[in-house]
């Protein structure tokens, strides 16, 4: 049996993190679950830390300080090759991705390398975001595609599945985005590395409960990124 592991970085999610993982967990049998909480003042890790001592599916890093989301990653995707899982997602703590579309993820994953949980493909599937940031977020994702050729309608999304041996190929320790731009980052070094990547539609439905985490810092850093990741192929210093 495969043996799967779901990342979900929180920071201030105690509100959604029970109930989400029992969502995913209930999807299938091999799934294991992995919090990296950056010391929620909300205490999300508390909450994870209880239901952890009661099942052994479900695992915790909890780090001392608000390192970001790119790291959280990284520390997860770490501990998914240590422990030899096969297939990795990576997923949102607010429930703006649905649990139920990992079936459709772990099809994709047969045949592919990385699947990415797309919100443009096939037209788009965003609901109750404001109009101006569905736009930004649309453009950015064609201002990304032009820049850095790859067949990608949402390379800004965060609902992804890799094969283990994608996270064991690429140099994690240079991985030092955040936001946006760490999906770039890892979007464009699966793709440099010539691995097969694919996209599935989704729904992304804005967050239930809780503050978005968007500022215009994670929003510069990814429009200034997709040129450094440009640049550093073309000289081959990725």
């Amino acid at each position: 049996m495969e043996r799967i592991l779901v990342i979900i970085p929180t920071y201030n999610e105690a509100d959604n993190i029970r109930q989400l993982i029992s969502s995913v967990l209930a999807v299938r049998d091999s799934i294991n679950v992995l919090v990296v909480d950056d010391n929620s003042p909300d205490k999300t890790w508390e909450i994870v830390e209880h239901i952890k001592n009661e099942n052994s599916k479900v695992h915790l890093i909890r780090r001392h300080g608000k390192h970001g989301l790119g790291s959280a990653y990284v520390a997860g995707f770490k501990y998914a090759i240590e422990h030899r899982f096969d297939y990795i997602f990576q997923m949102d703590a607010d429930f703006s991705h649905n649990p139920q579309n990992i079936p459709d993820f772990l099809e994709k994953i047969k045949d592919h390398d990385l699947v990415i949980g797309s919100r443009y493909k096939d037209g788009v599937r965003v609901v109750n975001w404001p109009i101006k940031r569905l736009i930004l977020s649309f453009m950015a994702n064609v201002y990304t595609r032009v820049i850095t050729g790859m067949p990608i309608y949402d390379a800004t999304g965060g609902y992804k599945c890799f094969r283990r041996e994608v996270l064991e190929g690429l140099d994690l320790d240079r991985i030092k985005s955040n936001g946006y731009a760490f999906q770039i980052e890892m979007n464009f070094k699966t793709y440099k590395k010539r691995f097969r990547l694919t996209e599935i539609p989704i729904i992304f439905e804005d967050r239930r409960v809780g503050i978005s985490k968007m500022s215009k810092r994670i929003i510069l850093e990814a429009i200034f990124r997709v040129w450094s990741l440009r640049l550093r192929s073309i000289l081959r210093m990725l």
